[in-house]
């Protein structure tokens, strides 16, 4: 099994648990869990920020004691658009499920000089990119457009089953800013129909790093660095939650030149 991989666990532990040290790298921290109706899921970031994003479900949300009401509401994560809560670093966030919620904690570091945030679905902004079989549809929760966090880039993109996305293959692994900067990522995978699958590659330009990974329903893959392209086979939509951050929050790639020509086409 390729080392990128991470097999989603089994209900009551967390469907995910990556942290930077089982990662091996310095930033990105992703978790998911699935949370009963009825229970509630407790977590607070030293030294880093959060964001909870309602992948399913709806759960009440408290920060520090304060209330954002009641957040999430579709039924999976190709029904409508997310509920996000944005927390600083050492607050504590409280998640109670009024029904049955599977929800991501994304993390990296922050300073605390945010308060927490609701990011309710009228906030997210909508993208379509790409044509053809290389079509997908961005919904970005926190991009670098947005001054809502520190460090952490969140967007969720869905790809009709026989599409492709994150295509053509890029990458964002040299803090070589304006041309290119420094994100590691994952990639946190959901299939419409769970017997599905899809296919995803995570190359260098010099091949020292080629794995080609096929995923399965609640998988993450983990892109430290190189180009990550993802492939939803045919009959089987697929949605995944990306997670990035580095040294500065900004989305800068380079396109492999030997499949740049799609974008000039």
């Amino acid at each position: 099994m390729s080392p990128l991989l991470r097999r989603a666990g089994r209900a009551p532990a967390p469907i995910q648990d990556i942290t930077p040290a089982n990662a091996g790298w310095t930033y990105v921290g992703f978790e998911v869990v699935s949370l009963a109706s009825g229970k509630t899921l407790a977590r607070t970031g030293i030294g880093r920020e959060l964001c909870a994003v309602m992948v399913q479900g709806t759960a009440a949300a408290l920060v520090d004691g304060q209330s954002f009401g009641d957040i999430g509401g579709r039924a999976s994560p190709f029904d409508g658009l997310p509920s996000s809560l944005y927390v600083p670093p050492g607050a504590t966030l409280n998640l109670t499920a009024r029904d049955a919620c599977e929800i991501a904690i994304c993390s990296a570091p922050a300073q605390g000089l945010l308060p927490p945030k609701l990011i309710p679905p009228s906030d997210v902004g909508r993208e379509t990119r790409g044509k053809g079989t290389n079509k997908r549809y961005v919904s970005n929760i926190l991009p670098d457009t947005t001054p809502h966090a520190e460090s952490l880039l969140v967007v969720e993109v869905t790809t009709p089953g026989g599409n492709w996305s994150s295509y053509p293959p890029h990458k964002h692994d040299r803090d070589a800013l304006p041309d290119e900067s420094l994100l590691e990522e994952t990639y946190y995978h959901r299939l419409a129909k769970p017997r599905g699958y899809a296919i995803q590659r995570v190359y260098t330009d010099d091949r020292t790093l080629d794995e080609t990974i096929t995923v399965q329903d609640r998988d993450v893959v983990l892109v430290p660095r190189g180009y990550h392209p993802v492939g939803a086979a045919h009959g089987y939509d697929l949605w995944y939650l990306n997670v990035m951050a580095g040294p500065k929050r900004i989305w800068r790639f380079r396109n492999d030149p030997d499949h740049d020509w799609i974008m000039r086409a």
